[in-house]
């Protein structure tokens, strides 16, 4: 069976930036420190979905807010699309337990 829908691959123009960006998210919802990352977040009053937010309140680390800031606006976005697909790759009983995290309103 093919998938129906296949994102395009765009190139990254800045694969240092994008891979320390990257790095920095793949560590934070790693299964060892996304209960402390969600906590941070919940913390700080941030919402999961909020991504700029993140970065400025430095919960992805000291550097990842500049980092991001010197990618071109491709890389932002697929960066932008890798934090919010690993948000939804979070256990479903931390999903529940950090409800307002998720939460729409």
């Amino acid at each position: 069976m093919t998938a129906l829908r296949e994102q395009g691959m765009i190139p990254v123009t800045d694969p240092q930036n994008f891979g320390a960006v990257q790095s920095a998210i793949e560590a934070a919802f790693s299964a060892a420190r996304v209960k402390e990352f969600l906590r941070s977040m919940e913390r700080f009053g941030l919402r999961i979905r909020d991504f700029e937010l993140v970065l400025r309140e430095g919960i992805l680390g000291a550097s990842t807010q500049a980092e991001y800031n010197r990618l071109g606006n491709g890389d932002q976005g697929q960066i932008r699309e890798f934090y919010l697909a690993s948000l939804e790759h979070v256990a479903p009983e931390l999903r529940t337990k950090f409800f307002k995290l998720y939460a729409y309103y």
